[in-house]
């Protein structure tokens, strides 16, 4: 119906509202579509921001991967070419303090005053701290680079304690100390060279803090592990310095009233931690001020005897005091320092030396055939590239007999050790102690 037709003013009234009202539903659909329609807008706005900052912290995330992976790679190299440099640097300078060491063993042979033979006693005492300190800081560096190896055995504890007690009484009794090891009959898993450098370092500064009383090193079961004891009537460790004591130099605070002197590198008880860590052998103490010190180490039991015990047992038992008159010695040596060290070492102990010094050297020693070696002596590096087991081999297939030798060297690879024992050739590590020297060479002539 036209509008103009509609007279009837009411019917006119709700026509517009309902008209007005289907305006405004309309104008608030499209207000709400419109709503959504900016609030999807913003939704994507936000997503796409938060999609950028994620993927931005994970470029970040990567390059910090990759920057972490870096610096890992480089303080591995930078470890071992710490280790490296420490090898080479110490196999320098061990060659003359060998020489050092095997000039004043000499020298004290000769002495006929107290006044000299208390300085060379001061002299080999120098040495002997300037040795201690270079392999304890190769030793540090070698365990930190991680190329220790343990050769995990079955350890004889009874053969161990021996061994100890005989290295650490004299210094006891010269303290007025007592050192007493309880007696056990016990295997152990573990590598009894670093377990012995364990014991030695505890027992060392046990001995070195304890003013009166002594030291006592015994063992317990405690289920599938022994646990080792070194306890010691010293001054003790302040609850403060009970993490500090394992660090590198650090000396330990000695009461003023200990009666005790200061001394040593302070680096016994970092290599006593990095040991353990390294043989999964936990170490631990209880300590008191004033009464002293308990060191707990807790190792696996043994799962059987092994030819561990018997090779220990043995090397007690080797002969002392032989003499070495008129012994003919072979000596191959490239560094004359040492060459002549050595040679005036074993003249003095009345031997016949030959010396030389590379493969070639040797050989052409031999010619004459009414001089044949009782023994051969050589460094391991040599002249030209030689090796001296390589020079042990000539020289025995020269001979036709399998000659006694030695192998002195200042490089303590396991590769040469190997070598060594591989050849039936004996081994001794540079610097030399002259008393051990001529307590093998007797057992090698024996």
């Amino acid at each position: 119906m036209p509008l103009r037709d509609i007279t009837d003013l009411e019917k006119l009234k709700k026509i517009n509202a309902a008209l007005v009202s289907r305006v405004e539903r309309s104008m608030d659909q499209q207000g709400n579509a419109f709503s959504l329609f900016q609030t999807a807008i913003s939704l994507e706005n936000r997503v796409r921001t938060r999609t950028e900052e994620l993927h931005s912290t994970l470029r970040r995330l990567e390059q910090s991967n990759i920057d972490l992976s870096a610096a890992k790679e480089n303080a591995e190299l930078a470890n071992l070419s710490k280790t490296r440099f420490l090898a080479a640097a110490s196999h320098d300078v061990l060659q003359p303090l060998n020489a050092a060491h095997l000039s004043v063993s000499a020298l004290a042979e000769v002495q006929t005053s107290d006044e000299g033979r208390k300085l060379v006693r001061q002299v080999e005492r120098s040495l002997e701290t300037m040795e201690d300190l270079l392999r304890t800081l190769l030793d540090i560096s070698k365990l930190d680079a991680g190329v220790v190896q343990p050769d995990i055995g079955d350890v004889n504890l009874e053969t161990l304690f021996s061994s100890l007690r005989s290295d650490f009484l004299p210094v006891a009794d010269m303290k007025g100390l007592t050192l007493k090891f309880r007696p056990v009959n016990e295997l152990v898993r573990s590598d009894r060279t670093l377990l012995r450098r364990i014991l030695q370092n505890i027992l060392s500064n046990a001995l070195h803090y304890t003013r009166s009383g002594g030291v006592l090193v015994g063992t317990r079961h405690r289920g599938d592990t022994i646990r080792i004891d070194v306890a010691d009537t010293g001054c003790g460790i302040p609850d403060d310095q009970r993490e500090a004591v394992f660090e590198e130099f650090h000396r330990g605070t000695i009461p003023a009233d200990a009666g005790l002197a200061g001394g040593g590198l302070g680096l016994g008880l970092a290599i006593v931690r990095r040991i353990a860590a390294a043989l999964g052998h936990p170490v631990t103490f209880s300590s008191k001020v004033g009464h002293g010190t308990i060191f707990h180490i807790d190792v696996p039991v043994g799962i059987g005897a092994t030819a561990d015990a018997i090779a220990n047992a043995a090397d007690m038992e080797r002969p002392r005091g032989y003499g070495l008159f008129g012994t003919k010695v072979l000596l191959v040596e490239n560094d004359a320092e040492v060459l002549q060290a050595m040679t005036s070492l074993l003249e003095r102990w009345q031997c016949l030396v030959r010396a030389a010094t590379s493969t070639d050297d040797a050989l052409d020693l031999l010619g004459d055939t009414a001089w044949v070696p009782d023994i051969v002596i050589a460094d391991q590096h040599l002249d030209g590239g030689d090796l001296g087991t390589a020079t042990v081999a000539e020289v025995r297939d020269y001979l036709g007999r399998a000659v006694p030798a030695l192998i002195v060297t200042a490089d303590g690879s396991e590769a040469i050790a190997k070598a060594a024992r591989a050849a039936g050739i004996e081994l001794m590590r540079k610097p030399l102690k002259p008393a051990q020297l001529r307590a093998l060479l007797a057992h090698l002539l024996a």
